[in-house]
C-alpha cells in the first residue's frame, strides 16, 4: 500500500516526508520535484515567509541512480528561516529557555490556535500553530511530485487552475491544453487561465491588501488520461470519490469539496445533469456527452478527466486581527498576528494536485500492483487489452 507521513513544524529546522510504496525503477526527477516546490510558493499575494525560503528537496533514501528501488523514501526540506528560531524552539531545554520563548497567548479565530492548546493542554498555542501551518504542505508537494512521476509513466497527468478569487469566478469551460499551458509560465499571477479574469482578480487582492484582510477562493485539480476502474463500489471507504475528497478537505483553510459540476447539478432536474453515454464503433470505445459526473461513477473512474474543486476560505491570520481572548488573563484582546499571506488560492492549487496524485497513485497501485515497474507495466496493459476488448 502507497502511505506518506510528513513531519516537522514551521519555524522547524526542516521538514520530513516518508514515502513508502512505490514500485522500484519509478524515475525520479529531482529538478521536477523542485519545479513543484517552486510552483507551490508563487502566486499573487503570498507573504514574507515566500521571500526567506527557496524550497529544495533532500532525497536522503529510497532512490538511487535517479530511481526507486522499492524502499522507504525519505525527504527533507530545510527551512531557512530556522536560523531566526533555534533559540525559541530548541530540540533541549537550556537554561533561560523560557525567556526565549515566543508564546502565543491570543489565539486567531478560524485557526488551530485555541482546539489545539485546549485538546493538548497548552497555555501557549505555539506549539499548535507551528504543526497546524501550512507550511507543512511543502512536504506533501514533494511527495505529490513522486506520485505524479508514477503516474506519469502511465500517461496520467494532474494539473490545477484558479476558478475564483472571492466574488470573481472564471464561468466558462476549460480546456486540458490550456491548463497545461498555464502550469508551464515561469511567472504566475494567480492561477487563471484568462487573462481578463485574472486581472479582475487581482484587485480583489489588492483591496484585502489596503484594509489588512485576506481572500480565498476556489481551485480546480484536473487529472487528464485516467484509465476507467480505479477505485470501487463496493464499500464507502473505497469509493475514490470519497477518498479524493478527504484529501482535498485535508489541507489547510480548504472548508468544502466538489467533484464534477456538483453545485450545477443540485439546481437541475436528473434529465440535465446525467453524462449520457454512447459507443464509439471505430475507437471502440465509450464515450460520454458531457462530464458533469467529474470522471467519477459510483467511486469508480469512467475514463473521462477527474474534476475535484476546493474551496478555500480566507486565511485566518490577518494584519488586521479579529477579536479574541488572551489565554493567560482570561481578557478580551485582539488576535496575534505571525507573518502571512493574503492570498493563496493559487498554491493550493498545487497542494490539491499534490494530494489527488497522491491518491490516484495509491488506487492505480491497489488496482495494478507489482514491486517493479516491469510488473505493473504489464498488469496495467494486460488490463488495457481487457477493457479494448470488453
Amino acid at each position: 500500500m502507497l502511505r506518506f507521513e510528513t513531519a516537522g513544524e514551521s519555524h522547524g529546522e526542516c521538514l520530513v516526508a516518508t514515502l513508502t510504496g512505490l514500485p522500484a525503477g519509478v524515475p525520479v526527477d529531482i529538478d521536477a520535484v523542485n519545479r513543484e516546490l517552486w510552483r507551490r510558493q508563487q502566486g499573487f499575494g503570498r507573504g514574507g515567509r515566500m521571500k526567506i525560503e527557496t524550497d529544495r528537496a533532500e532525497i536522503v533514501a529510497g532512490v538511487r541512480h535517479s530511481k526507486t528501488i522499492g524502499s522507504p523514501i525519505a525527504i527533507l526540506i530545510r527551512n531557512a528561516d530556522w536560523k531566526n528560531w533555534t533559540e525559541a524552539l530548541p530540540v533541549e531545554d537550556a537554561v533561560g529557555g523560557e525567556d526565549k520563548k515566543k508564546p502565543v497567548t491570543r489565539p486567531r479565530p478560524g485557526h488551530a490556535d485555541l482546539a489545539g492548546a485546549i485538546k493538548y493542554n497548552f497555555q501557549d498555542a505555539r506549539y499548535i500553530l507551528e504543526r497546524a501551518s501550512a507550511r507543512e504542505t511543502a512536504a506533501r508537494v514533494a511527495v505529490g511530485a513522486l506520485a505524479k512521476a508514477l503516474l506519469g509513466e502511465f500517461g496520467i497527468r494532474v494539473l490545477s487552475h484558479v476558478v475564483s478569487v472571492g466574488p470573481i469566478w472564471l464561468e466558462r469551460a476549460v480546456a486540458w491544453d490550456e491548463i497545461a499551458a498555464l502550469s508551464q509560465r515561469d511567472q504566475v499571477l494567480l492561477g487563471c487561465v484568462d487573462a481578463g479574469i485574472e486581472a479582475r482578480m487581482k484587485e480583489v487582492v489588492d483591496e484585502a491588501y489596503r484594509t489588512g484582510d485576506t481572500v480565498g477562493g476556489v481551485f480546480e485539480v484536473v487529472a487528464h488520461n485516467v484509465p476507467p476502474g480505479l477505485g470501487s463500489h463496493i464499500a464507502w471507504d473505497t469509493r475514490l470519490d470519497g477518498r479524493l475528497a478527504q484529501a482535498i478537505v485535508s489541507m489547510q483553510a480548504v472548508k468544502g469539496v466538489e467533484v464534477g459540476l456538483a453545485s450545477e447539478g443540485t439546481a437541475a432536474f436528473g434529465s440535465k445533469v446525467q453524462d449520457t453515454i454512447h459507443y464509439d464503433k471505430n475507437a471502440r470505445r465509450f464515450t460520454r456527452g458531457a462530464n458533469r459526473a467529474g470522471g467519477l461513477e459510483g467511486g469508480i473512474t469512467n475514463g473521462q478527466d477527474i474534476l475535484v474543486r476546493g474551496l478555500l476560505k480566507p486565511i485566518s491570520t490577518l494584519r488586521r486581527p479579529l477579536e479574541s481572548v488572551d489565554l493567560a488573563t482570561r481578557e478580551p484582546a485582539l488576535a496575534a498576528y505571525e507573518r502571512s499571506d493574503i492570498c493563496v488560492v493559487p498554491a493550493a492549487g498545487v497542494i490539491g494536485e499534490a494530494m489527488v496524485s497522491i491518491v490516484l497513485a495509491q488506487a492505480f497501485l491497489e488496482k495494478f500492483g507489482g514491486d517493479s515497474m516491469t510488473e505493473t507495466r504489464r498488469n496495467f496493459e494486460g488490463y488495457l487489452d481487457q477493457v479494448r476488448n470488453f
